[in-house]
């Protein structure tokens, strides 16, 4: 059985791509960054989700010496000319921060009316090999800004974006709901035939 090792310490993404996986067959088996504690975290210097995912999957192949799956997620916003993008974690100022985050970009478009709120969550999930082979697929959730935070369930901008074709936004969907319809979930399963590919 390959080992896959995935480039988080996120045990739910992990589970995510697991379950995605076993769907599909295949029965890899799937580890986190915490399985080799002395790797040091990656800069994301790239200035794309693909580039970040890249660094990270190709760091950690180079480390292990096994294939490496990193990922790389944000939001983009149509009116912004795709940011926060790559600063989505950041956007506030301070890596992380959801709250700030939430607020300083609800404050940006304050005065940007229904029609012109749209926006889409985007995943970058890039396969690295040790010798140096890469694939890159791409996952894109689309969706309209809310004015004002709803719902409790998943973190970041959930609780503002509301996919096309619902009436709720991604955090008052359930975490199965969502996983169904997510950018990284669609990225997740465009992996699939890559994994196949590479490491049948």
């Amino acid at each position: 059985m390959t080992r896959l090792i995935l480039a988080t310490r996120n045990p739910g993404k992990i589970t995510e791509l697991h379950a995605i996986l076993a769907d599909a067959g295949l029965s890899h088996e799937l580890v986190g960054a915490d399985a080799y504690p002395d790797i040091p975290d990656v800069k994301e210097t790239g200035v794309t989700f693909a580039e970040n995912a890249l660094l990270k999957a190709h760091a950690l192949a180079q480390a292990t010496g096994l294939p490496a799956v990193a990922d790389d997620s944000g939001l983009c916003v149509d009116v912004l000319g795709g940011a926060p993008g790559i600063f989505s974690a950041r956007w506030s100022g301070t890596h992380g921060d959801d709250t700030a985050n939430l607020e300083l970009l609800l404050a940006q478009l304050s005065d940007i009316a229904e029609e012109h709120r749209a926006a889409h969550f985007a995943c970058a999930a890039a396969l690295a090999l040790p010798d140096g082979t890469e694939r890159v697929v791409e996952g894109r959730l689309r969706g309209t800004l809310r004015h004002a935070p709803a719902g409790t369930n998943g973190f970041g901008y959930d609780p503002i974006l509301q996919p096309d074709g619902e009436t709720r936004t991604c955090a008052q969907l359930s975490p199965e709901e969502k996983n169904a319809i997510s950018h990284r979930g669609k990225a997740f399963r465009a992996l699939v035939p890559v994994v196949r590919e590479l490491l049948a």
